[in-house]
């Protein structure tokens, strides 16, 4: 919550600087800056959910927060070498990779969709605020306070890190691998995606991830700057879009997730949050108008449950000291289309000109209401051509997922996984599956 939170508040002084820095070609560089940051976490996100199995969580959540954190005091400091640092923390920014392990541990196999739910609505609930205060103080005191106050954010998270968080890895699992030496292969991110192939099931939900993500990627880190543009939000309307997006993230991938899980099934929850990515994309690509932003954002927020969903599934089939590989395999595959995603929408915006002419009429103003377009001229007749390509690629993710067996670990073997070969376990019963021990627990 406080790492996300922290860059939350940097959304408004990040477009400032963004475009400050690269007035020419502002959405190329973006997404050339994201790019190289992605492509580092997918070399890297293997190694490390390797080494978090042998040495601990802890110890790897600690460095990964500090890390993705690093960037943020060099913001007002030098724009430059605030950029070059975030393509640099791209090799340690796996944080997600190091918690889904984390939970993995803490959590029985049952209760694990609920957990994933649970954190990626903590992604979620930070995002919904900080925007906002971001933008609210940067326009009252500036982006010199929004920065300090995201550095201290940072600091407090990973002094809570240090004395408040406990090793999740139990001791007799590190006491055997501990001074294991880490073979090549496990660190070799190649290896993961070689690893994918080996297994229908496992290729199947890395291909979908893949072609689901990819587009996901590239919105997440252009869509901010697009709505401004050319849709022309101001300031406080796009911190406003991203609080009320993120309530019904929260909304949907704890309370609606739960009960799809239960009803539905895993694979039918990941194809129907599918369904609902294909509708957004298609919607923020031929959108020109402001309230279709917000019909496609409320949109959006259903299709978040696609990827706990997908972590659900992956984790049922892995065994309980492989946790932080399998984890590891999809963050590197995310990690893949956070590299080429970024780089690709970047580059459909360059192709077909969309391009930041100007941020001046939108600086001063803070009205709800977005402002009016520029000139006729700039409504083209498919405003966002990135956005429909997207929905292309999850129409193919979604034939894709449709071939997943439907429950790996229960109806079928234990040994559908290739990293699970040896588990032992009786599947579940039905009975069982459908109880789901977290939400008995009245304070969740």
């Amino acid at each position: 919550f406080l790492e996300f939170f922290a860059w939350g508040l940097l959304t408004t002084p990040m477009l400032t600087v963004l475009h400050e820095t690269f007035p020419q070609h502002t959405f190329l560089m973006n997404g050339l800056i994201q790019g190289v940051k992605g492509l580092l976490s997918f070399m890297s996100a293997p190694l490390i959910g390797a080494l978090s199995d042998v040495w601990g969580r802890r110890s790897f959540l600690l460095v990964t927060v500090f890390f993705t954190c690093a960037p943020i005091p060099l913001m007002r400091l030098s724009p430059w070498w605030y950029f070059a640092m975030i393509s640099m923390s791209g090799a340690f920014s796996v944080t997600f990779s190091v918690i889904f392990a984390y939970v993995a541990d803490v959590t029985d196999e049952r209760e694990r969709s609920t957990a994933y739910g649970l954190v990626s609505a903590t992604f979620a609930a930070s995002l919904v605020t900080s925007p906002a205060i971001g933008a609210y103080l940067s326009a009252w005191y500036g982006d010199n306070l929004v920065v300090l106050l995201a550095t201290l954010i940072a600091l407090a998270d990973i002094c809570f890190i240090l004395l408040a968080v406990p090793e999740s890895l139990p001791d007799k699992m590190r006491l055997n691998t501990w001074g294991a030496p880490i073979s090549w292969e496990q660190a070799d991110p190649f290896t993961s995606l070689r690893k994918v192939g080996q297994d229908s099931t496992v290729l199947l939900i890395c291909i979908t991830v893949f072609l689901s993500y990819l587009p996901e990627a590239g919105q997440y880190s252009s869509f901010f700057l697009y709505l401004r543009q050319v849709i022309n939000f101001s300031s406080t309307t796009i911190a406003v879009f991203i609080g009320v997006v993120g309530i019904l993230s929260i909304v949907a991938q704890t309370l609606l997730l739960t009960l799809l899980m239960r009803t539905l099934g895993n694979k039918n929850t990941v194809l129907l949050g599918l369904g609902f990515q294909i509708l957004q994309l298609a919607w923020y690509g031929f959108g020109s108008e402001p309230w279709m932003m917000w019909a496609a954002g409320a949109v959006a927020a259903m299709s978040s449950i696609t990827f706990p969903a997908v972590s659900a599934l992956v984790s049922q089939s892995a065994d309980p000291d492989k946790q932080g590989v399998v984890q590891g395999m999809i963050t590197g595959i995310r990690g893949l289309c956070n590299g080429l995603g970024p780089a690709l929408y970047g580059f459909i915006f360059f192709l077909f000109n969309v391009e930041l002419n100007s941020m001046d009429p939108i600086q001063g103003d803070f009205n709800i209401d977005p402002l009016p377009l520029h000139s006729p001229t700039e409504r083209a007749l498919i405003p966002g051509p990135p956005f429909l390509l997207g929905a292309c690629t999850v129409v193919v993710a979604f034939l894709v997922a449709l071939f997943i067996p439907e429950k790996p670990s229960c109806s079928s073997s234990s040994s559908q996984l290739s990293l699970s070969d040896n588990d032992e376990e009786t599947p579940p019963t039905a009975s069982d599956e459908d109880f789901e021990p977290l939400l008995q627990d009245s304070i969740v």
